[in-house]
């Protein structure tokens, strides 16, 4: 017998826990407060919540700047500037061993 427990979600728990995230460093959370900052109109706000998450090397974050900077919310300095930290996050995180870490991985998908 299976039994279904409905719980509620609490949307102010959840941004301030992705808040604290966000703060620690937790790139997805940042993203996260982009969109919540989106949906309640705050598209100035969502921009610098993104413009971090790109500088901490999150693409699909930069998708979304770039989005913001072809509705006006994000100057072409401010979107140059994370594209330059976007692509010196990526270069940071490059390693030998993560390099051979994704060609076993390549690898191994090829096979299936």
């Amino acid at each position: 017998m299976t039994f279904m427990i409905e719980v509620k979600k609490d949307k102010k728990k959840e941004v301030y826990h992705m808040e604290q995230a966000a703060i620690e460093g937790h790139v997805l959370a940042r993203n996260n407060l982009g969109c919540v900052e989106e949906e309640n109109g705050r598209m100035e706000r969502a921009a610098k919540h993104w413009i971090i998450a790109v500088n901490l090397g999150h693409s699909h974050s930069l998708d979304a700047v770039k989005s913001c900077y072809r509705q006006g919310f994000v100057s072409k300095e401010d979107l140059a500037k994370a594209l330059r930290a976007h692509q010196a996050a990526l270069d940071a995180m490059k390693s030998p061993q993560r390099d051979e870490a994704n060609a076993i991985r390549d690898y191994m998908k090829s096979r299936k």
